[in-house]
C-alpha cells in the first residue's frame, strides 16, 4: 500500500467512569460581563478498556472447540480442521504460532474466536500476522494479541481487510505495522487498541471501497511508537487511527489519546462520517485531521491539549502555518455524493487548550493529476478518469470545478474554544483559527494560479463559523498564512464570520 499525505509545507511551500469536560459558563462579547448560556458539551464517557478490560468467558461455551496454550499453533491447526461457523475458546495462557514468520490463522467464515480470562495470542516477535485470509464475519472477543510484527502499512489483526469482522473486548498492542485492519461491515467496540508500531487500526482495503465501519467506544493509546513519520519525512502513514476510502463511518464514544501524531485521520476519499462523543486528548499532532474526503458530522467532542508537540515544533522551526488540533485540509460538503449530510458540520464540540482551533485550508497546486497531488494517482469522487483533467479542458466546466477537492460547505457553530497560553506553555502561534490557501504557481498549465483559490475558500465556498463561544486572546487568519487579524476584523463585512459569537479574555491568556 503507497503512502498518501498531506503536506502541511505546501502552505509555505461497555463505557466506564465519565471525565468531566470544561464548565458551562460562557462569555459574552469581548469586554462585556459574562453570561450564562447552554452547555454545548455535557459530561463525557470514556472507554478506559486499557485498565479495566472486560473478562471473557471461564468455561467453553457450549460446542466451543477448546485451544489449549500449551501446543504450539493449536489455534491454526484446528481452525484449520473444523468446519466455518466453528466457536473456539482459548484457554488461559500465553498461545504462540508456529514459528514460521508467515504462520497465522486462517478463519473460515463466520468462525468465532473467544478468550477466557488471561488469553493471549503471542506472536513472540517472530509472526508478522495473527488473523488473515478472506473469509467474512469472523468474530474476535476477549482475547490479547501482542508482539506480532507486521511489516510498515500491513495488519495484524484481519491483515487481509475481509468484511464483516466484530472485534470487541479485545486489546490489541505492542505490534510492528497497525493493530488491525478493517474491511466493510467492520465493527470494532470496547477494545484497547495501545502501543502499535504504526497504527492502532489502519482502515485500508486494496480492492473496493470500505462502507459501514464502526468504531466505537474504544480506547486508542500510545500508537506510532516507531515514530514513522519521522523515519519517512512527510510520509502521512501514522495515527492512532487512519482511515483511506471509507464510505459511511460512525466513530463515536472513544478515549484517542497520546498518540505520537495524529489522534484520527481521514486520508483520501473518504465520505459520510459522523465523528461523534469521542474525547480526542494529549495526542502529539491533531486531534484530527479530514484530509480531500467529503461530507462529515463532527459533534459533541471533548478536544484538549492536543498538537502540543507538532505545533511547538514548526513554531520555533519558524512555520507560520496555522497548525491546528482540528485540520481540514482539501475537504468539503458535496451534494452530488450521497451522505447523511452534504457537508461538514462541526458543532457542539469542546475545544480546550489545544495548540489552535481549526484550520480550513485548500492546497491551490493540489488537484486530480497534478504533480503536486501528494495522493497520487487519486481522483476527485466526481471524475473517475483522473487523466480527463489535463489541459485544454480543466480549465472549463465542469472539470475547472470537479477536478479540486474543495474545502467548502463547511458548517462551525456552537463550540466552545478555550485557550490558555501559561496550560499550552506559548507565547505566539498557538492561537489561531483559519481559513486560507496558498498562491497557485504550479504546474504551469494550472488554471488554479494566483489567488484563485484563497479568495474561493474565504469567500466563495460557503465555509462559516458562527454562535461560537471564545475564551481566550484568539487571533485569525484568513486567504493566506501572512494575513491574521482581530475578532472584530473576523466578524466584519470583509470576512462576516462569527456572527452570534462571543469572545472574552481569559486568565493566563
Amino acid at each position: 500500500m503507497g503512502s498518501k499525505r498531506r503536506h502541511w509545507a505546501w502552505a509555505a511551500a461497555p463505557l466506564a467512569p465519565a471525565l468531566l469536560a470544561t464548565g458551562c459558563v460562557s462569555t459574552s462579547s469581548a469586554g462585556a460581563e459574562p453570561k450564562p448560556v447552554p452547555s454545548t458539551s455535557a459530561a463525557r464517557s470514556v472507554a478506559r478498556v486499557c485498565a479495566n478490560p472486560t473478562a471473557g468467558p471461564a468455561k467453553a461455551p457450549t460446542g466451543a472447540v477448546t485451544v489449549d496454550p500449551a501446543v504450539a499453533g493449536d489455534l491454526a491447526a484446528k481452525t484449520q480442521s473444523n468446519p466455518p461457523n466453528t466457536t473456539f475458546w482459548l484457554r488461559p495462557g500465553k498461545h504462540r504460532l508456529d514459528p514460521n514468520r508467515y504462520a497465522q490463522v486462517i478463519p473460515k467464515k463466520g468462525n468465532r474466536y473467544l478468550g477466557a480470562p488471561g488469553a493471549v495470542l503471542d506472536g513472540g516477535k517472530k509472526n508478522q500476522y495473527a488473523f488473515g485470509g478472506s473469509a467474512r464475519n469472523v468474530t474476535i472477543r476477549h482475547l490479547t494479541v501482542q508482539r506480532f510484527v507486521a511489516p510498515p502499512d500491513e495488519g495484524v489483526v484481519n491483515h487481509d481487510s475481509a468484511d464483516g469482522w466484530v472485534i470487541e473486548h479485545a486489546t490489541i498492542q505492542n505490534n510492528s505495522g497497525a493493530g488491525l485492519m478493517a474491511g466493510a461491515g467492520q465493527q470494532v467496540r470496547a477494545s484497547c487498541l495501545r502501543d502499535n508500531g504504526q497504527y492502532g487500526m489502519n482502515a485500508y482495503k486494496s480492492t473496493g471501497r470500505i462502507t459501514g465501519l464502526v468504531v466505537e467506544g474504544n480506547e486508542i493509546v500510545g500508537n506510532n511508537t516507531g515514530d514513522w513519520e519521522r523515519r519517512r519525512k512527510g510520509c502521512g502513514c501514522t495515527g492512532g487511527i487512519k482511515f483511506w476510502a471509507v464510505n459511511g463511518a460512525d466513530v463515536r464514544g472513544n478515549w484517542v489519546h497520546d498518540n505520537r501524531g495524529t489522534g484520527l485521520w481521514a486520508d483520501t476519499n473518504n465520505n459520510d462520517f459522523r465523528i461523534e462523543n469521542n474525547v480526542l486528548e494529549a495526542n502529539d499532532g491533531a486531534a484530527l485531521i479530514y484530509e480531500i474526503s467529503y461530507n462529515a458530522v463532527i459533534r459533541n467532542n471533548t478536544i484538549r491539549r492536543n498538537n502540543w508537540v507538532e505545533g511547538r515544533r514548526a513554531a520555533e522551526s519558524g512555520d507560520s502555518f496555522p497548525f491546528a488540533t482540528v485540520y481540514l485540509s482539501e475537504s468539503g460538503g458535496e451534494p452530488r455524493i450521497r451522505a447523511r449530510t452534504d457537508k461538514i458540520e462541526i458543532y457542539r464540540n469542546v475545544l480546550e487548550d489545544n495548540w489552535s482551533g481549526i484550520t480550513l485550508w485548500e492546497n491551490a497546486d493540489r488537484f486530480c493529476n497534478s504533480p503536486a497531488n501528494t495522493s497520487s494517482g487519486d481522483c476527485t469522487l466526481l471524475v473517475k478518469d483522473v487523466h480527463r483533467c489535463a489541459k485544454p479542458a480543466i480549465a472549463t466546466a465542469p472539470l475547472y470545478a470537479d477536478c479540486r477537492w474543495k474545502t467548502q460547505r463547511v458548517d462551525i457553530h456552537d463550540n466552545r474554544f478555550v485557550l490558555d497560553k501559561s496550560v499550552v506553555r506559548c507565547t505566539e502561534k498557538c492561537d489561531r483559527m483559519a481559513v486560507l490557501a496558498n498562491y497557485g504557481t504550479y504546474p504551469d498549465w494550472s488554471p488554479y494560479k494566483g489567488e484563485k483559490v484563497a479568495e474561493a475558500i474565504t469567500h466563495k465556498q460557503h465555509n462559516r463559523w458562527h454562535d461560537n463561544v471564545y475564551l481566550g486572546p484568539w487571533k485569525f487568519v484568513v486567504l493566506d498564512q501572512s494575513r491574521v487579524v482581530g475578532f472584530g476584523q473576523w466578524r466584519s463585512m470583509s470576512f462576516r464570520q462569527d456572527a452570534g459569537s462571543t469572545l472574552a479574555p481569559r486568565a493566563g491568556g
